[in-house]
């Protein structure tokens, strides 16, 4: 989700081209879309695909996030436009200049979009509820919920495998902590 979201938003902040702003309003429509109403037409394009009861069908809707591409089109459209024809100047491609003036130009973005994705597909409950039949596909906080059922009476062991089924997200955290706070700190210089 982080390299199709920052470049799509690359191409949104910087190539113009025919109904760019209807297509960055309808990009944005989608957002105020709940993930209720688009459940059971993701359902049925999961299981036309053949990808029922797969980690596929988890992976393939998380491709592509409208907050992910606008948080990158905002960070992108910041970056001036003289270090892209600076980059041309010196022979790079667009790809060239994606790679190596955009990507290490939008670091901040990039950790808070990293955290602010992690976060959300390490708690969705939902899709692999749907998603997924088999108990050894499933995701941890699934299965967490299937393992207190189960052990309901004992509160410490439930709360025990809580505790471990947050330690990898603690990790993503602090692995873009910096570019998270820096994140911060430019939005709020803007």
């Amino acid at each position: 989700m982080l390299f199709t979201s920052t470049l799509i938003g690359f191409i949104f902040a910087k190539y113009e081209f025919k109904y760019k702003k209807v297509l960055f309003v309808l990009l944005l429509s989608t957002m105020m879309v709940p993930g209720q109403v688009t459940m059971i037409p993701q359902y049925l394009m999961i299981q036309k695909m053949g990808l029922f009861n797969t980690l596929w069908a988890l992976i393939v809707p998380n491709l592509i996030s409208a907050f992910g591409i606008y948080l990158s089109r905002q960070f992108i459209a910041d970056i001036p436009d003289s270090l892209c024809e600076a980059a041309k100047i010196d022979g790079a491609n667009s790809w060239r200049i994606y790679w190596h003036v955009i990507l290490s130009n939008i670091k901040p973005a990039i950790g808070a979009l990293g955290i602010f994705t992690a976060l959300g597909i390490w708690n969705d409950y939902l899709s692999p509820l749907i998603m997924l039949n088999d108990i050894d596909k499933m995701t941890l906080p699934l299965a967490l919920a299937i393992f207190s059922n189960q052990y309901s009476t004992d509160i410490t062991t439930t709360m025990a495998a809580a505790a471990m089924i947050m330690c990898p997200i603690i990790i993503v955290f602090l692995l873009f902590q910096k570019q998270f706070v820096q994140s911060v700190a430019l939005s709020g210089m803007k």
